[in-house]
């Protein structure tokens, strides 16, 4: 089984996986949302690689299946459509430009809040895709929208959840 993307905490391998799909369906698809376990994941293709990360935004919410992939300082990330805030891909660090007042000529440059999005693990066997959740005990932002309270409340105002 190929890893695709790390959970450092806990081998994949002790960890149960789901089955996603078929590689080359998930490769045409480029992104799909899947609830595993009770939680929305978005699996994306880009550039050659998958990742897994929770489908709603760390600071509002957002639907990240609908938000653009784009390189900042070198990074993969996602920009959330309702806020812009970015994610990336790898590590679920989100990124935001600061600049230093004191040092002259201004210079934006990019920084790191830490990680904020829960990623998860996906691995290929056979042509098939297969998700591992990240379970660390460690809260993180995103963790918000997974609940049954959040989701409530998010499917009573309009916002539907694609899958």
């Amino acid at each position: 089984m190929k890893n695709m993307s790390s959970d450092e905490d806990v081998p994949a391998a002790s960890k149960p996986s789901h089955l996603i799909g078929k590689k080359e369906n998930i490769i045409k698809a480029r992104r799909v949302v899947k609830s595993i376990g009770g939680r929305d994941v978005l699996v994306i293709y880009h550039q050659g690689h998958f990742y897994a990360i929770d489908a709603r935004c760390y600071h509002s919410g957002g639907p990240l299946q609908e938000g653009d992939i784009e390189d900042f300082d070198g990074r993969t990330c996602i920009v959330c459509p309702w806020h812009k805030y970015k994610i990336t891909l790898a590590e679920g660090e989100g990124l935001y430009q600061a600049v230093d007042p004191t040092v002259k000529p201004l210079k934006p440059t990019w920084c790191s809040k830490g990680i904020k999005q829960r990623i998860h693990t996906v691995t290929e066997s056979n042509g098939d895709l297969f998700l591992t959740l990240n379970d660390c005990a460690g809260a993180v932002d995103s963790d918000i929208y997974q609940t049954e309270k959040y989701r409530d409340t998010f499917l009573k105002k309009g916002v539907k959840k694609t899958n």
